[in-house]
């Protein structure tokens, strides 16, 4: 295949549809088996094609752009497994991140009249350095960020210069917990020991700014703000706050306001009058919307001393802890008002009622990746004259580019024409630009993609059918008016808000059929949002689940109106066919590769109730193995994390397929094949392992060590002093001794490791720059002994025909060369980073010389 235009990259071969004809005829015959098991035609829905070295498992790629783009994306794929009969698809139409293709020059022809042009630019990207970290080209946001910080831009298949682009991110919320105690005779809660120090905002505070309740509109004050720091936090940040507490700041006034926050305030008072006293003063004082947040109960580690209805602790104060059901019925009934659950523990008492709806409605719909896709091309205008013409539409674009571009966006966000209303101030702009609203809409509509307004009208109107469905699922008492906006939404998408509501309806009785759930999972799969157990469930990161398809973000809605904002939560798993969902929190789940499991909520949809579970010292916190199957290619770290679990995988060391290994176990069985954790890498450890550590399954690196008749006669410690060695030693035992002992049985060691020490004591010729015994040791010079690196050894296997055992290796290991002397003497064998796969047999002259004779593996498996 080697002189067919491909792109190899490890195992896998990539070639252009356009050479297919080129391929050998078994090769093209499972190709075409491929194409009639995906159903799919070559060139008309794929252009490029992967096959593995193993043969099985061919890919079928569509990247519609090949010719146009630099750097095209991929569209869709079909991975067919022709020993299993299995198909796969997955499409990247909608992703903001799809995976890209370099060298685009390896699949054409050295005649091709645009090899030339696609290779000036690899050469440019390669002359400053944008292919040295693999990991960061696959996909596209983590190229083109690289290019930035290169200083470069791309201009069609060319290289320009740009400047640089820096970000950074806030530091996270810590929190503390409290200890148990005994109760005192006249003990009275010390409510002032409860008040953190924080060094981030706290979580209700949080979640205002996640719903947008922070940007300036509104002002607001902290019921029992304990030491301040989120009212000063809010302050720096220019807005407009105050607080009071009555025992850090018992001097500030007490004021109403848009928004009150009363954080963690009512679960430290033992007395439930008191309590109630404290919510409806701060109930009375939010004007527009009152924040409750409390300590939620754990049913994993209840603490403390029970007293009264909640416990008391060791440092003399006082918690409640609540469930979720509990405090929202608590707030209800106090309050005469339904409580919003938003985020754990965190629930929103709406007073006006037009900030309810919107806040509803806004929380339904699809929430926008920051990362927006390139702006549309303009469509060029058709000239009917040979000449070319002025483009006044273009001109006048450019004249009103701002008031249009705010337009544009505001359009896509209603996904509906804006009104005069909505439009705000560039209304007067507009209207002097176009002599109306409308005209300048249609204006837009001329100049942009209409399928960017048809997906955004889909998804507007679907979020009004999540939210309007949920309304009915809560049995919430209906509005007596309907919010300005969102009777325009009513009346564009639905006509009326009967037909809304009943069509909402239907959405909402779906998601008890099990039918229709699992057929929304896999189409939520083959779109790469979460990892699919086919007939069990679908697991997603939380970020992902506004854009699932609109029965599972109902299921998912439905859990929310029980338990809050999913969002605190990292995983979502929808159960199919139990009426579940799971939420699952980590510890740094985006910054590490195995991230640990700290908090489980279940949520039991038909029995409208909540288990909560947390992990610590009683029940060890789990790792989430194999995380790239619950996010997608514009999750951060995404190529590292993919990177990592293939890796992981290539191991063979557990099995992954379900829950995976016990903390402890995969620590210690890491760490006996040595291997360490840094980052997203696996890496070798900087240590050396003793020598009656194990090297493979079977033999200890002293076997490998001490081993030669030379070094048993002259008692040489013979010890590497590199820990690559101990390394290259471990994976030859792997890669090659592993597999020939577990066949043939155990193997007799005749010479092993070789440190520049011995080397000198060894009589007759060697050759430590070549056998690869001295492993990574270095020489006087600090450069390598043996330049190939890896290891080497001399085996025997008692009883057996070593020339025998010499095919068996070739047909069955990864090794990098391979010495044969004969049916009864011992295989030199080598497992180095070049996996050259060299077979020397050594042949015997007439006078008795043993002469090297390379051989091909094809010449030797059949001698």
């Amino acid at each position: 295949m080697s002189a067919i235009p491909s792109k190899i990259v490890g195992r896998q071969c990539y070639l252009h549809v356009e050479s297919l004809e080129q391929l050998d005829t078994e090769t093209l015959a499972r190709l075409v088996a491929a194409e009639r098991l995906a159903d799919v035609r070559r060139q008309a829905q794929f252009n490029l094609v992967r096959l593995d070295a193993e043969g099985a498992r061919i890919a079928l790629l569509n990247y519609p752009e090949f010719d146009e783009d630099p750097f095209p994306a991929l569209r869709e794929s079909w991975l067919v497994d022709l020993a299993a009969g299995t198909l796969s698809y997955r499409t990247y139409a909608d992703s903001l991140n799809p995976p890209i293709l370099h060298r685009k020059e390896l699949f054409l022809p050295p005649e091709h009249p645009r090899r030339a042009k696609y290779a000036a630019l690899t050469a440019a990207c390669e002359s400053v350095g944008l292919f040295d970290d693999p990991r960061r080209i696959g996909y596209r946001r983590q190229w083109l960020a690289l290019i930035r910080e290169r200083g470069y831009r791309l201009d069609g298949h060319a290289l320009l210069p740009l400047g640089n682009d820096e970000s950074d991110t806030a530091p996270p919320e810590t929190d503390t917990d409290a200890t148990d105690t005994r109760l005192q005779p006249g003990w009275q809660a010390a409510r002032h020991r409860t008040a953190l120090t924080r060094y981030g905002f706290s979580a209700p505070i949080q979640s205002l700014a996640r719903h947008g309740f922070l940007d300036g509109r509104y002002r607001l004050f902290d019921y029992g703000c304990g030491r301040g720091d989120d009212v000063r936090g809010l302050i720096e940040n220019g807005l407009e706050a105050g607080g009071w507490d009555p025992y850090h700041a018992p001097d500030q006034p007490v004021q109403a306001a848009d928004i009150v926050n009363l954080g963690f305030v009512i679960n430290v008072i033992e007395d439930f009058d008191e309590r109630l006293e404290a919510l409806t003063r701060a109930w009375s004082l939010a004007e527009r919307l009152l924040v409750v947040s409390v300590m939620l109960a754990n049913q994993n580690d209840p603490r403390g001393t029970r007293f009264r209805d909640g416990v008391m602790t060791k440092r003399g104060t006082f918690q409640k802890y609540f469930t979720p059901s509990e405090i929202k019925t608590f707030l209800d009934q106090a309050l005469d008002e339904e409580a919003i659950p938003v985020a754990p523990g965190v629930l929103y008492v709406f007073r006006d009622k037009d900030a309810e709806q919107r806040f509803l409605v806004d929380r339904s719909r699809r929430r926008r990746q920051p990362l927006r896709a390139p702006s549309p091309r303009l469509r060029e205008p058709v000239s009917r004259e040979p000449r070319a013409r002025r483009d006044r539409a273009a001109e006048r674009e450019a004249a009103w580019r701002e008031p249009l571009e705010r337009l544009w966006a505001l359009w896509l966000s209603l996904g509906r024409p804006p009104e005069k209303s909505e439009v705000g101030e560039d209304l007067l702009a507009l209207t002097e630009g176009f002599g109306s609203l409308a005209k300048a809409r249609r204006f837009l509509e001329s100049r942009r993609d209409p399928a960017e307004l048809e997906q955004a009208a889909r998804a507007r109107r679907d979020d009004l059918l999540v939210y309007l469905a949920l309304q009915q699922f809560e049995r919430r008492r209906p509005y007596r008016h309907l919010e300005r906006g969102l009777q325009q939404d009513i009346k564009h998408f639905f006509g009326d808000y009967a037909a809304a509501r009943a069509e909402a309806s239907e959405w909402l009785f779906r998601i008890a059929d099990i039918g229709a759930l699992e057929d929304a999972c896999r189409a939520a799969a083959e779109q790469g949002l979460g990892g699919l157990d086919p007939g069990r469930s679908l697991q997603l990161h939380a970020s992902l689940v506004e854009r699932l398809p609109p029965v599972l973000r109902l299921y998912v809605g439905c859990a929310a109106v029980l338990y809050g904002d999913y969002h605190q939560a990292d995983l979502v798993k929808i159960h199919i066919a139990s009426g579940k969902v799971s939420l699952m929190r980590y510890d740094d789940f985006a910054g590490q590769a195995l991230p640990r499991l700290i908090e489980r909520v279940k949520i039991r949809l038909r029995d409208l109730d909540i288990d909560y579970f947390a992990y610590g010292e009683a029940y060890e916190p789990p790792f989430l193995y194999r995380k790239s199957r619950y996010i997608n290619e514009e999750f951060e770290h995404y190529p590292e994390q993919l990177a990592f679990d293939q890796a992981l995988d290539d191991l063979e060391l557990f099995d992954l397929s379900r829950y995976g290994p016990p903390p402890a176990l995969f620590r210690e069985t890491l760490a006996q094949r040595r291997w360490t954790i840094e980052g997203f890498e696996l890496t070798r450890p900087r240590t050396r392992p003793a020598l009656d550590d194990p090297c493979g399954r079977f033999l200890t690196f002293r076997q490998l060590i001490e081993c030669g008749e030379t070094q048993a006669h002259t008692g040489l410690a013979n010890l590497p002093r590199r820990p690559e060695s101990y390394d290259a030693l471990l994976e030859l035992a792997e890669q090659v001794l592993d597999p020939v002992i577990e066949y043939f049985g155990m193997i007799r060691l005749t010479y092993g490791f070789c440190s520049p020490e011995l080397a000198r004591q060894i009589p007759g010729r060697i050759d430590p720059k070549r056998d690869q015994h001295a492993a990574h040791e270095h020489n006087r010079l600090g450069r390598p002994i043996c330049a190939r690196l890896g290891a080497a050894v001399d085996f025997l296997v008692e009883d057996e025909c070593m020339l025998e055992v010499a095919q068996w290796i070739v047909a069955n290991t990864p090794f990098d060369r391979l010495y044969v002397y004969g049916d009864d003497q011992p295989i030199h064998v080598s497992y180095g980073p070049n996996q050259d796969r060299q077979i020397v047999r050594m042949v015997a002259t007439q006078d008795g010389r043993l002469v090297p004779r390379v051989v091909s593996a094809e010449t030797f498996l059949a001698d």
